[in-house]
């Protein structure tokens, strides 16, 4: 297997990872904030979805209808999903004048 190959490889296993880990996490604040639980701190959901977890996330919150009304943790979701869309086509458009 080529190294190219292997990066890419890698990094759809730790996609798939941190998108399962931020839907359970989501979920899991959800149903501590049903039961009014001592809950998950909100820099925590946010690091998930910084590391590459905003489609689990994104699936948690309109599932549960979780987090979709609280307006500085939407900015902060929406800012850091803006930011990955924004490497995403840095990428490629690199990807484009290198090939």
């Amino acid at each position: 297997m080529s190294w190219p190959s292997a990066l890419i490889l890698a990094a759809c296993v730790w996609l798939a990872a941190i998108n399962l880990v931020a839907f359970m996490t989501f979920a899991r604040d959800k149903r501590l904030s049903v039961e009014r639980a001592r809950r998950v701190p909100e820099w925590k959901l946010l690091k998930l979805v910084a590391w590459g977890g905003e489609f689990g996330a994104l699936a948690a919150m309109a599932l549960y209808r979780h987090k979709t009304r609280k307006q500085p943790f939407q900015r902060n979701f929406w800012s850091i999903v803006a930011g990955h869309a924004g490497l995403a086509f840095a990428g490629f458009l690199a990807w484009i004048v290198l090939h």
